[in-house]
Order: C-alpha cells, then sequence, then structure tokens
C-alpha cells in the first residue's frame, strides 16, 4: 500500500501540490492561530483579572484550530512520510522534526493545565506558568517550522 501511494505521489503534481499546500495551509493555520494565543498571554498584565479573563478566553477560543490544523498536519506528514519512506525514516533531521512536534504537543498539553490554573489566585505566581508554557510554545512553533523547511533540503 505504502508503495502504491509512492508511486502515486510521484507521477501526479497535482496530487503532490495538494499534500504539501493542505500540510502548510494547516501548519500556518495552527501556528497562526497559537502565536496570537500565546503572544495575548505574553502581553497580559496578571494583576489585571479583566486582562486575564480576556485572554483565557483567547486561548480558549484557539484550541479548536489549532487542534484541528495539527490534525491536518498529521494526516499531511503521514501521507508526505509515506511517498518517502526510504529517505525519511533514515533522517535525523525528519526523527528531529518529530522530536519537535512531540514536545509541541507535550507542552501544549501542559499550556492547557496552566490556562486551567490561570484563573486562581494569586494571579502572578500562577501567569508566570503559564507565560513560561506560552514562551516555550513560540519557541516550538518556529524550531519545528525550520525543521520542516530544511528537512527536504537536507534529507
Amino acid at each position: 500500500m505504502v508503495d502504491a501511494w509512492a508511486s502515486l505521489y510521484a507521477q501526479h503534481a497535482a496530487i503532490r501540490t495538494v499534500v504539501s499546500f493542505a500540510h502548510v495551509a494547516a501548519l500556518i493555520a495552527a501556528g497562526g492561530c497559537a502565536f496570537v494565543a500565546d503572544r495575548s498571554v505574553l502581553a497580559t498584565n496578571p494583576a489585571s483579572r479583566d486582562e486575564r479573563l480576556t485572554t483565557l478566553a483567547v486561548l480558549a477560543d484557539a484550541h479548536p484550530v489549532v487542534l484541528g490544523g495539527l490534525t491536518l498536519v498529521f494526516v499531511g506528514g503521514i501521507l508526505l512520510f509515506a511517498a518517502d519512506v526510504g529517505a525519511l525514516l533514515y533522517s535525523r533531521f525528519f526523527w528531529t522534526k518529530m522530536l519537535l512536534v512531540a514536545l509541541l504537543l507535550m507542552n501544549g498539553a501542559s499550556l492547557v493545565g496552566a490556562e486551567r490554573d490561570g484563573f486562581g489566585e494569586p494571579a502572578d505566581i500562577r501567569w508566570a506558568r503559564l507565560r513560561r508554557a506560552a514562551r516555550v510554545s513560540l519557541t516550538l512553533w518556529f524550531a519545528t517550522t525550520l525543521a520542516g523547511v530544511a528537512l527536504p533540503n537536507v534529507a
């Protein structure tokens, strides 16, 4: 089945274009939404209850877009991997990217936990955890994107 997909993928530019576009577009949607939410966390004054509540609402609204986008990124990634298993299976850059994706998902879970904790007092202490998760999130989104861009050039 993988060989049939790899052959179909290799022979049809339209299929390559659609799969690559879906993968990148989902990354832009998920990463862009996460970036805006993370930036909102970093810009929030934790001393202001109203700002905290507004930012927590922004975070809650971002989750469906980020998760939906990551789902499409995952599906696209599987198709891209299946199209070139031989090269990617032994690529350090591919496995580095997969590690970054795993760290991104773990940090996302941490961010959700910190978000739930963000309602409590004292806000400055609880909000520090959320800010840390937002900084790590921004770093991991950019690192994962860099690894994805590097992959076809160095794999």
